[in-house]
């Protein structure tokens, strides 16, 4: 048993990434994603790797990782399973009001998305909790019972619990999950005080209705992904990926899956910061386009940024997560002209199928089609031949787009390019420049399937000057399955004042979330040996209604660790807002630990040139349509694996692997690294 497999499920293709720890060898398959039952996927995928490297067994594996859209994309399309909700009297209809905010400010006539929970199916239990946890009103057992036959009758398959305070004192909650086991056992539970132990009522409300909308729907997804690679001959347990960036095993993960809403892309970032790390660049900017969407994020000093909170498709969910910033631009985005007649691109995509019309099913643009006509991709097949490409079909979509704006094809095709780079560019400015960090510092780091082929245009309109792309970003979420570690978070709200003589208050409280962490340690059977926990507090002045985060050094805190709280919290502050007010008070909200379990990980081995000229890496020559030239130009193709540590290659060339195409523009220079990246130098000072 050598072999480490992570799988990551995409829109359009399902990456397979195997690493042999006997070889130190790393293998990377992709096959076309199955939407009507991913798993299909990835059993086909799994088989056709362990081919690919010499007909290995599938018992062979030790360690098996998986990132999943399942969860997300049964929130997206509205299919999840016929919820309940039991709260408070007299809150029934909170999941509804919401905040009160319109979802478009300047827009009167925008709806807010329906809710997961119908009003009928909404009832409400007489108790209540004060804010300081005293019991004012009871919870009668007699009438709890009443609604939750009421619920079953009415056919419910899942049923959350929000009670107000009950992350004060969850006792009612408890009470309440305990009489529904034993009135109506076949049901999904979830308990707010379980899933987010959190303040603010509302988005407490929406994270653990969403949590059972999509639990069943995600829980008996991966019951069967494991059982089906039981049946194959699996022996290890499958873990999953969570949106903080680590895994969890299967069965953990079926309880709280609203954990999994950003499974997909964190992996991928995880990996790309210890590539980068270990090459001598903490500071980066990921960027993963695959065929449905790109995903953004920022990493400093080799550690992702992460949030607790996300709005999908306008529903708050308060999670631990790593803060990445999607929009739907990918290689399969669809371009359209508007009532304007201006050319749109995206967020529709052709996805899987009928995928772009290169593909031999769809007719209409998409990205993929603008960049073969371009002939960046290449006009005859992909993924080392898997994958046969049309040009005549990418031609005949791009020109329906180009008629109707007067442009020619290539020009039309270079305009799909440009509109879709502002879009990502718009998206990395979310995460960067609006939150205190100037993107001319970082290195872009492109994966997925498309981002090296749009990273140099990307990068020069942002103004960033170095690319690293890694060895292999086609399948770079499915390598950061092997290179993350197993992590659950813990978390409490207790509001308290911070000054030098709050230590107490504060070790009190981290003190009862380290013990939660420890249990849930004993629960995984994580050794001592392999055990870390982060803390982490936000904070805020008081008054204010939203909080930043501020990382908790280990050991006993003291009045001294305590100020120095104090001042990372003003320096956060005045990154994010401009300013910092050092006399108003400050608050401590949320208390957070993150307990961390080891796992042995995917090695990052440096290579040797082996001397060879990287003119040997050259298989042929490609006319490639260039603005900069305004019109096609002969550039060399280099076939990747034949390209060697220390190895220069001068733009404009076309970089090709089985999993991605890398496009240099003139005055690129890319240099191959120790580690086998490619290290790309921008050199112009006009954007295009």
């Amino acid at each position: 048993m050598s072999l480490r497999i992570g799988v990551d499920t995409g829109g359009t293709f399902t990456d397979l990434c195997a690493f042999d720890e006997l070889t130190g060898q790393v293998h990377v398959r992709k096959v076309s994603s199955t939407p009507d039952d991913p798993g299909r996927a990835i059993i086909q995928g799994v088989q056709e790797l362990l081919d690919q490297i010499g007909g290995r067994n599938i018992g062979e594996i030790s360690y098996f990782a998986h990132g999943t859209t399942v969860g997300t994309n049964a929130l997206l399309t509205g299919r999840g399973v016929r919820t309940g909700l039991i709260t408070t009297k007299g809150f029934r209809d909170l999941l509804e009001l919401g905040r009160g905010r319109r979802p478009h400010m300047y827009d009167l006539q925008a709806d807010k998305p329906e809710p997961f929970v119908p009003r009928d199916l909404r009832v409400e239990v007489t108790e209540r909790v004060r804010h300081d946890g005293r019991v004012e009103t009871g919870l009668d057992p007699n009438e709890v019972r009443a609604v939750v036959r009421d619920l079953k009758a009415k056919g419910v398959e899942s049923i959350a619990v929000c009670l107000l305070y009950s992350y004060v004192r969850p006792e009612h909650e408890r009470e309440i999950g305990r009489i529904i086991a034993e009135e109506f056992p076949e049901a999904y539970v979830s308990l707010s005080s379980e899933v987010l132990p959190e303040f603010r009522e509302f988005e407490r409300l929406s994270t653990v209705v969403t949590n059972a909308y999509v639990g069943p729907v995600v829980a008996k997804y991966l019951a069967r992904l494991r059982s089906n690679l039981a049946d194959a001959g699996l022996k290890c347990l499958p873990h999953v990926t969570q949106s903080n960036g680590g895994i969890i095993p299967f069965p953990t993960a079926e309880e709280l899956p609203v954990r999994l809403v950003l499974s997909g892309p964190s992996t991928g970032v995880v990996g790309a910061a210890a590539i980068t790390a270990a090459a001598g660049s903490p500071d980066i900017i990921t960027f993963d386009m695959g065929g449905t969407s790109s995903d953004v994020s920022l990493v400093q000093n080799g550690t992702p940024k992460v949030t607790s909170s996300m709005e999908l498709d306008g529903r708050p969910i308060r999670s631990p997560m790593l803060d990445i910033h999607t929009v739907g631009a990918g290689g399969g985005s669809i371009a359209w002209i508007d009532s304007g007649n201006h050319l749109r691109v995206g967020p529709a995509s052709a996805g899987a199928f009928p995928g772009p019309a290169c593909y031999g099913n769809g007719q209409e643009a998409t990205v993929t089609d603008a960049n073969v006509v371009l002939q960046v991709l290449n006009p005859e097949y992909l993924l080392n031949g898997q994958l046969k490409i049309d040009a005549q079909a990418s031609h005949r979509a791009i020109k329906a787009i180009a008629d109707p704006l007067g442009l020619s094809v290539p020009e039309a095709a270079q305009g799909i390019i440009r509109v879709v780079t502002a879009n990502m560019a718009r998206a990395i400015r979310v995460i960067s420049v609006q939150r205190g960090y100037d993107p001319r510092d970082y290195v872009l780091v492109p994966f997925g399937g498309a981002g090296p082929l749009h990273a140099s245009r990307l990068a020069t309109e942002l103004g960033i000057n170095r690319i690293i792309v890694p060895e292999t970003p086609g399948a770079q979420s499915a390598l950061g399955l092997l290179m993350t570690d197993i992590r659950s978070d813990f978390m409490r709200t207790k509001i308290l004042q911070v000054t030098p003589e709050s230590s107490s208050g504060f070790s009190q409280v981290f003190a009862e979330l380290t013990d939660q962490a420890s249990a849930w340690f004993a629960e995984e059977n994580i050794g001592e040996d392999r055990r870390s926990l982060l803390r982490r507090v936000e904070m805020r002045y008081a008054g204010q209604n939203y909080e930043l985060p501020v990382d908790v050094p280990d050991g006993a805190l003291d009045e001294e660790s305590i100020s120095s709280l104090i001042e990372a919290f003003q320096r956060a502050h005045d990154r994010m807002y401009g300013y910092s007010a050092r006399n108003e008070v400050v608050e401590a909200v949320t208390f957070r630990v993150q307990a961390i379990a080891t796992v042995p990980r995917a090695d990052l081995r440096r290579s040797n040139s082996e001397g060879r000229k990287p003119e040997g890496a050259i298989i042929g020559y490609r006319d490639v349509f260039l603005p900069e030239k305004a019109d096609y130009v002969p550039c060399p193709v280099y076939d990747r694996s034949k390209l060697d540590v220390g190895h220069r290659v001068a733009g404009p060339a076309v970089v090709e692997q089985m999993d991605t195409t890398t496009l240099l523009l003139p005055s690129d220079v890319c240099v191959v690294d120790d580690l086998r990246n490619l290290v790309i130098e921008i050199r112009r000072s006009t954007s295009e």
